[in-house]
């Protein structure tokens, strides 16, 4: 297998299209993806027919209108090329139903956007991502859309952040002398995952229910020695790697690198910067194919943020940047005194969006998963802050406190006279602990979950970036001095901003006392953070720049809410049921198991010490009483939170009360699996799962 050969074999690429379309429809595909011009009927039939013929050589008999709802996964419904005229079959594919095609929006999370009654809802092509064969089907990248234009979707934000932040990101780089066509705001998602056996997984209720596991012990080895990290790949997970980098680069997807995380059956897959709608449809395809394959292989792909206690989660971190269309990064620090000026003006803005809206960027990593994850094992905390490292950091206090920056150049650090000292990318550590760092010329958000979309955080950080722009050339456009404005704003925006910037550890203690001083939140859990959303300058910052209105931010929050209430309510009834079906069977047989032996000992061997028995079984019996009592308070608790009506004082209830009913009843449950005797325990345990892959 050549790579070359294959990559991006199934993908209606620039190359295919330069290569098969007319010059004018190619012209003319070419101005909708660079300027968002609209796209003629008649060149969109030119290019729907082209790549129905394309597919069909490829092998595909149906194309979908492929769209990512709000419930974090992807949609689709299959229509065949088909049609039938005059008693023969034909195959067909107009521009008509490339552009635009219709679902049902009532079925799909719209957070009261949508009746039940109200079922229409439009799916609208992006062509900014190319259309792709995925299982025999052609898939076209589309946002989706209810009767009335609202957003149902995760697309149709993120296409509109691009926009704004690309709308001001130009107006700052005019100021500078730059004239560029498109500021593109690049991702690099790494995704982490684990790989468990599927015949063991298919023997925990808990893992197919929800994703994770609601009871288990930690085994005598777990992630301990550090052995796992980096270390060989073992010969079955190899082979699942090989398959998913040959089918991820068919579609044009950059995997690149691979290997163990820190936890047993733990791995990483990152890819190539793209531009962010791009990459977030291609983690879609990633995820989806992880599990798909990994079944092949014999195994279960899990993307949940803490599928195991006690060991680490899986996150997903979130390289993002900007980039001109003439390949600029703007967070690269520069060679000329302009470039450094230009640069501190961006990482400026960065700062004030990350300190004014630390509130949004906690929300949209914001799940019941993730508030598992957050706060240890290479996790950062639930505080926003930003680690910069000591050397810019430094930099940064010159020009606020007009002294000298020693380390490099004796000289007042004044923008656009003095050249910013020369920082290389790698002048500092790298801070795993710290939820947004700054990595050299890009700024790497660690908080986002393994299994969440990574439209929403992408959303935010575009939004109030844009937000932070926007202001900035309010100001420096009608300033008299350009030189002394630029420099008065980024001392007195730092000077108000640096809170947000911390440097040291994230889990201690001590930064958790200084940043309720500083006055930055602390926001535990996914219903602590949401009511934030519907803040006045939240709901002000996503209407200005026509991100989203307030309605569809108020439907974000219902869906948000109620999704939290579902999954805690999904796991307590499953707790329920394993308790009651096994756990409670299992160890009463094993305690009864043990008392005949204590009976038949005393019977039989006199003199022999019973004291195992006895006591084994006096502590069982005082655990399975407690089990058994927590057992009635849960489903008496989850029952009084089905009947909440308010969407909030539901995920609160659970929160507050159903989860702490919960973690009792995993306490009690796994000190019995450690009395428990291994053949008569009803589950796979720890060990067992984190060893599977051998």
């Amino acid at each position: 297998m050549k790579v070359s050969e294959i990559f991006a074999s199934m993908v209606f690429s620039d190359a295919v299209m330069r290569e098969r379309l007319p010059k004018e429809t190619y012209n003319a595909i070419q101005r909708t993806i660079r300027d968002g011009r609209s796209l003629d009927i008649n060149a969109a039939n030119v290019i729907a027919n082209t790549m129905k013929d394309w597919a069909i050589e490829k092998g595909a008999t149906h194309y979908t209108h492929w769209f990512q709802p709000m419930t974090g996964f992807t949609a689709e419904k299959h229509d065949s090329f088909v049609s039938f005229g005059d008693g023969r079959m034909i195959m067909e594919f107009s521009g008509k139903e490339l552009v635009r095609g219709e679902s049902d929006a009532s079925s799909f999370p719209s957070g009261g956007l949508r009746s039940t009654f109200e079922a229409r809802g439009y799916t609208a092509w992006d062509a900014t991502s190319y259309a792709f064969i995925k299982d025999g089907v052609l898939c076209i990248p589309t946002a989706f859309c209810s009767y009335g234009g609202e957003a149902l979707d995760k697309k149709t934000p993120l296409l509109r952040s691009m926009e704004a932040l690309n709308r001001q990101a130009k107006r700052i780089l005019a100021l500078f002398g730059n004239e560029v066509s498109m500021v593109r705001p690049t991702v690099g998602p790494e995704q982490e995952y684990f790989l468990i056996d599927e015949e063991i997984y298919r023997r925990r209720r808990d893992l197919i229910y929800t994703g994770r596991t609601l009871f288990g012990t930690k085994p005598p080895k777990g992630q301990d020695l550090d052995d796992h990290y980096f270390g060989s790949i073992k010969p079955r997970v190899k082979e699942f790697m090989r398959e998913l980098d040959t089918e991820l680069w068919k579609l044009g997807i950059y995997a690149k690198t691979e290997h163990n995380e820190g936890a047993p059956a733990q791995h990483e897959l990152a890819p190539v910067f793209d531009t962010t709608n791009i990459a977030v449809d291609h983690n879609q395809i990633t995820m989806e194919l992880m599990q798909k394959i990994a079944k092949r292989h014999g195994m279960v792909c899990l993307l949940h943020e803490k599928p195991f206690a006690g060991v680490n989660g899986s996150g997903k971190h979130n390289n993002w940047s900007l980039t001109t269309d003439k390949g600029v990064n703007l967070l690269e620090p520069g060679e000329t005194p302009s470039e450094n000026a230009q640069f501190l003006l961006f990482l400026t803005a960065v700062i004030k969006a990350v300190d004014e809206y630390q509130d949004m960027l906690r929300i949209s990593v914001a799940t019941a998963g993730n508030d598992h994850r957050l706060g240890a094992a290479e996790a950062p905390p639930a505080i926003v802050s930003m680690f910069l490292g000591d050397e810019l950091t430094a930099i940064l206090d010159s020009i606020v406190d007009g002294t000298p920056y020693g380390a490099r150049e004796q000289e007042l650090m004044r923008i656009g006279v003095h050249t910013l000292p020369k920082f290389p990318k790698d002048n500092t550590d790298r801070n795993r602990t710290s939820p947004f760092a700054f990595t050299g010329n890009k700024f790497e958000f660690r908080m986002l979950g393994s299994a969440a979309s990574v439209s929403g955080a992408n959303v935010v950080l575009n939004t109030a970036v844009a937000e932070s722009l926007r202001q900035f050339a309010d100001e420096l456009e009608g300033a008299e001095s350009f030189e002394d404005a630029l420099h008065s704003l980024i001392r007195r925006v730092i000077s108000k901003h640096k809170r947000i910037i911390f440097n040291g550890n994230g889990y201690s203690e001590e930064w958790e006392e200084e940043a309720r001083r500083r006055g930055l939140l602390n926001l535990r859990t996914t219903p602590d953070a949401l009511p934030y959303y519907l803040s006045e300058k939240n709901i002000r910052l996503f209407g200005t720049h026509k991100v989203l209105s307030e309605t569809e931010i108020r439907s974000r929050y219902e869906i948000l809410m109620e999704n939290y209430s579902k999954i805690i309510g999904i796991e307590a009834l499953t707790m329920i049921e394993m308790v009651r079906k096994d756990i409670l069977p299992a160890v009463s047989a094993y305690a009864a198991r043990l008392s005949k032996n204590a009976v038949e000992k005393a019977e039989f061997m006199a003199g022999v010490s019973c004291d195992f028995e006895r006591e084994t079984v006096s502590i069982i019996g005082t655990l399975t009483a407690e089990l058994y009592s927590l057992l009635g308070e849960l489903e008496i608790a989850t029952t009084k939170a089905k009947n909440i009506a308010n969407v909030t004082d539901r995920a609160l209830f659970y929160k507050d009360q159903v989860l702490t009913v919960m973690a009792d009843i995993r306490a009690a449950a796994d000190e019995l699996e450690e009395l428990c005797a291994s053949d008569y325990w009803p589950y796979p345990t720890y060990g067992e799962i984190l060893s599977s892959i051998g």
